[in-house]
């Protein structure tokens, strides 16, 4: 039997902020339970709902130290089973006791070294001897470093290898030096350029990527991107370096939770073949509920995201009178800075038919979007994978996307003139390129609608399920086994 520990800051169904959790949640559950023991290991937060946190059934407890700044401090260990995968939660009310898994900076660096060490120290109590501790962002970063060092003098922990996923680079767990050593107990030796050190500071991202046995990130694309001084983050070098220990893998969706034929949030249920006919209702309803102005020929926009400068944005805030003319809506569904959410109420305001600014996260009503909107706008940044697009096509709705990271590897811009792809794209982050490919798909709505029918045939076709991405992680897995 194979065993995997998948180590992360959240998993979905207990919590989650991010695809992150969505992919701890998702693909463990993937792989034939004949083969694989798969579990998980997540902090015990408070804000964990209640109805999840009754169910964990208590396993052992003990106290550990770090460094100077973290001594004798408790560490209980939860556990719960479900769909076969047994997750495990890491207890401690001075770390967990939250309201949402991330804070203050400084607090959520500490708490995540504490986990990190924890996570290794309650294996040998549990019983629980993973060939392959699979370590997601820089929460975790820590892990590979502990494990390569400190717990290197136990025979239980010899063998067992690590893989740190980056799930986005921006975030990296950064603080001075002399306070990363008196919560970790890290000797002096570890804080240099070639380890842990990153602009006279500790990274906790860098020590994973350093000391992790492989590297994977959310699309090929981005592991490339990720080796450039433009999306490097300064870790470029490193990741160059290390770029005959790394690749991409593309997330999936959970192709239960998005199916347009079951689907109990949204209006009216369809598939391949009925869309043409009741994709509309789903149309009309989502513009009565959002009081636009009711329409089925209305040319829909559908934007579900962080509102956050990463998003691009500030493009659509560039071309937004150009953009909602007389026969086109945009519904906007996310929370996020300031600035962006003002700005959308603020045009939601000057065009109430055309324009619903949601500023909030509802699961329901993003469901509805899906199967209302003709089209997605995901003009990024950068963007590591992107969860939208696929869930767009598994609804028929075609992503209008710029060619970065997993964007760039799921959705084929469409060729007129072969009548291929299931999508839009452009280039350059440039506001002008972004409306003038919105004008094309406009055009091809309007003017050619058996081609973009027939492109959305070949959008409900693709299959981005987690079966496709398992069998990478499964050699990848079996790989570093020693296996092949």
């Amino acid at each position: 039997m194979r065993k995997i520990l998948f180590a992360a800051s959240e998993c979905v169904p207990f919590i989650k902020t991010g695809g992150l959790a969505d992919v701890c949640g998702a693909l463990p559950k993937e792989f034939d339970k004949n083969d694989w023991d798969i579990r998980v290991v997540i902090p015990n937060y408070t804000c964990i709902p209640e109805h999840w946190r009754n169910q964990f059934e208590y396993v052992t407890h003990f106290y550990m130290s770090c460094g100077n700044y973290i001594q004798n401090q408790y560490v209980g260990v939860l556990q719960y089973k479900m769909d076969g995968i047994t997750y495990y939660f890491i207890d401690n009310r001075n770390y967990f006791e939250c309201f949402t898994p991330y804070g203050d900076i400084r607090y959520d660096i500490e708490k995540f070294v504490f986990f990190d060490k924890a996570v290794l120290s309650m294996l040998p109590l549990i019983g629980f001897q993973p060939n392959i501790i699979h370590c997601h962002d820089w929460e975790t970063g820590f892990i590979p470093v502990y494990l390569k060092n400190e717990f290197q003098g136990d025979m239980f922990f010899w063998g067992m290898k690590s893989i740190m996923t980056i799930h986005n680079l921006k975030f990296q767990g950064i603080w001075d030096t002399k306070t990363m050593r008196g919560l970790t107990g890290f000797h002096s030796g570890l804080f240099t350029p070639d380890k842990l050190e990153f602009k006279k500071d500790a990274n906790m991202l860098k020590g994973g990527l350093v000391y992790a046995d492989y590297i994977t990130t959310v699309s090929d694309t981005y592991a490339q991107e990720i080796q450039t001084d433009y999306y490097g983050e300064g870790l470029n070098g490193l990741l160059s370096a290390r770029h005959m220990d790394m690749q991409g893998i593309v997330n999936g969706i959970d192709y239960n939770a998005y199916n347009p034929a079951t689907d109990q949030k949204i209006y009216a249920n369809y598939n391949a073949e009925t869309f043409r006919k009741k994709k509309a209702i789903n149309k009309t309803r989502l513009q009565e509920d959002l009081g636009l102005a009711v329409d089925k020929k209305r040319y829909m926009i559908g934007l579900v995201s962080r509102l956050t400068d990463q998003k691009g944005l500030d493009l659509i805030d560039y071309v937004m009178e150009r953009l909602v003319d007389d026969y086109t809506q945009l519904v906007v569904i996310g929370t996020g800075e300031a600035r962006y959410e003002n700005m959308f109420r603020h045009f939601a305001w000057k065009y109430p038919d055309r324009i619903s600014a949601n500023i909030c996260y509802s699961d329901d009503l993003a469901h509805k979007l899906y199967a209302a909107a003709d089209a997605f706008l995901m003009p990024s940044r950068f963007e590591p994978c992107g969860l939208t697009q696929m869930i767009s096509f598994r609804y028929g709705t075609l992503p209008i996307v710029r060619e970065t990271g997993g964007l760039k590897d799921t959705v084929h811009p469409f060729n007129e003139y072969e009548n291929t792809g299931d999508g839009f794209s452009f280039t350059n982050y440039n506001g002008e390129e972004m409306l003038n490919i919105i004008n094309y798909s406009k055009h091809i709505y309007f003017d050619r609608k058996r081609q973009w029918n027939q492109m959305v045939d070949r959008a409900m076709a693709n299959d981005y399920s987690w079966n496709a991405s398992k069998f990478r992680y499964e050699g990848l897995y079996k790989y570093l086994m020693g296996e092949c």
